[in-house]
Parts: structure tokens; sequence; C-alpha cells
């Protein structure tokens, strides 16, 4: 099952994190961009290249420490087809490096539409007689908002081709609480989706207890991290909100069970960013990420007791 397969990579890095690529240009060191503009001009063919340099360089400083990436697609579609494929192969060069990736594209619909979605970003794609992987994730986030026909597809998938989803519960921004913390017959709105992630994994149940659907709940709030932690037993979490939003890892300790899984927690700008914190020369920009990432696992970890 997929988030075992994620498990045992948190358990073997004893890392219970995960990098987030959300690279906007401005993240870029200097001396990758202008390699690419001076040949290519200032392009969005440029830009993606530029991108997918940067995350290459920040994979491979990282893939021997931190389990799994999670490219933001909003990230890369904004550089049109350049920037798709550019998705494509830093997936494909994260696992080519031992890593789970997380696509985080937030899609959600019904009937063929949802299908589609799946097929693309976790599944599989006939072309003639030749079967061929678009994007090749091993898990997807998720809007369940339109409930279990949006859902359906996925399942199908996950049970197939040993992939993974994680549908948005309690969010990490600040204005999740207006629709999320609403009273449905007394209880939340998230607590209530949360409880929908709960029986749509219970046909796909791993060896560690956690099912094929996972949840995002923020470190923003860690009251209900905890209380959520307790209320789905079997729903793995993907934890964002860390550092530059707020969220603390004393407060993440919540996400947790009893042997330090059960969660996996995202930084993204902390990590890519790292250099220009730190203020060291931007060629040393992944040596930085690499730095920023062993210091947010220590920091995550001593809050938890990960066997």
């Amino acid at each position: 099952m997929s988030f075992d397969r994620l498990i045992k990579k948190i358990i073997e890095t004893k890392n219970p994190t995960v990098v987030g690529l959300d690279p906007k240009l401005e993240y870029v060191p200097d001396y990758i961009k202008n390699e690419f503009f001076n040949a290519d001009g200032m392009t969005l063919k440029a830009a993606a290249k530029s991108i997918f340099l940067f995350n290459q360089l920040i994979i491979d400083s990282i893939c021997d420490i931190v389990p799994a990436i999670k490219p933001q697609a909003a990230y890369y579609e904004m550089y049109g087809h350049y920037g798709v494929k550019t998705l494509e192969k830093t997936i494909r060069y994260a696992k080519l490096k031992g890593m789970f990736v997380i696509t985080d594209g937030k899609r959600n619909d019904i009937g063929a539409t949802m299908e589609a979605y799946t097929s693309a970003h976790l599944g599989t794609v006939m072309v003639g007689d030749t079967e061929c992987e678009p994007f090749a994730a091993d898990a997807l986030t998720v809007n369940g908002y339109l409930g279990t026909d949006g859902i359906d597809p996925l399942l199908k998938v996950c049970a197939e081709k040993d992939k993974g989803i994680y549908v948005l519960v309690k969010t990490s921004n600040k204005s999740s609480g207006e629709l999320q913390d609403k009273l449905i017959d007394g209880t939340p709105v998230y607590a209530v989706m949360g409880d929908m992630c709960e029986k749509w994994g219970e046909n796909q149940i791993g060896e560690y207890g956690y099912s094929s659907v996972g949840a995002v709940v923020g470190a923003t709030y860690p009251e209900q991290l905890s209380e959520l932690r307790k209320r789905l037993p079997h729903t793995m979490f993907l934890v964002p909100g860390y550092g530059a939003q707020g969220g603390g890892a004393e407060g993440i300790a919540g996400a947790f069970d009893k042997n330090g899984l059960g969660a996996i927690v995202n930084s993204s700008r902390a990590i890519m960013c790292a250099y220009k914190k730190e203020n060291c020369p931007e060629t040393e920009f992944a040596e930085a990420a690499r730095r920023e990432a062993i210091r947010m696992r220590d920091d995550i970890t001593s809050f938890i007791n990960l066997k």
C-alpha cells in the first residue's frame, strides 16, 4: 500500500517531513537563471529550465535524509506547457532518487472528469495499445467537497496502482474556520470530512494501520490536530503550515501516534530559500537547503517518539 512505502521511508530516514518544491522564479539563484536566460531569453522556457535545475540540485542534496517531496502543481502550471513538463520531470527525477512524491494539486470533480484527473496524476492512459503513465506521482491532494462521487475514481486507482490521496480536512490558512469550523448536528465540518476519510479508506488498510486515504490537517491548529489524530486512527496526515505559516514542532506532536508515525510535515519556502536566510553564497543554496531540512527534522523528532 502506498502509505506503507512512505512510512517505511520515514522509519528508514528517521524523518517524518516532506519538502515542498513550490519554486517561484525569484527563489532560484541568479547564476542558474542567467545561464538559461542567456540561451533562451526571458521566456517561459528559460524559467522552466531554471526551476528544473534548481529542483534537481535540492533533491540531490536531501534525498538521503528526507523521505518525500511535494511539488505544488500551480507553481509549474504558471509557466505553461514548459512548466508542466518540469513538474513531470521533477516527479520522475525524485522517484529515481528513491523519494516518495506527493503532487499537491487539490483536484476534484465527478464522473469522467475525476477519472481523467486520476489517470493523469496517479494512474495510466491508454494510447492505442500502449499504457502510458503521465505524471507518476505516489499520492495526490484532493478536495472532498463533492463527496463520494469525487473520491470513488481515486479509490479504484489507489487499490490497483498502489497510490494514495490526501483529502483536505482542516487546512492551515487563517480563514479555514469560516466553513471548516461550522457545525453539522453539533460536529465541525472538518471532523465530518475526517470521518468520511476513515470511511473511504476502510477497505485499504496497510500494515501500519493506515489506509490509502489521508487527510490534510494544518500545523497552525494544534488542538484540532490532536483531536483528529484520536478520531481518525487509520488516516495518515499531511501537515502543512510548519515554520513560515507559524506552526511549531511542539504543537505538531499531536499529529503522531504512539510510535511517532501517522503524519508527515511539510516545509516549502523555508527549505528552498534557506540560503537567503543564512545569507550564504547563492551557489551554496542546495547545501543550505540540506541544513534546514536537518534542522527541521531534529526539531520535530525532539517532540515525538519515532521508533
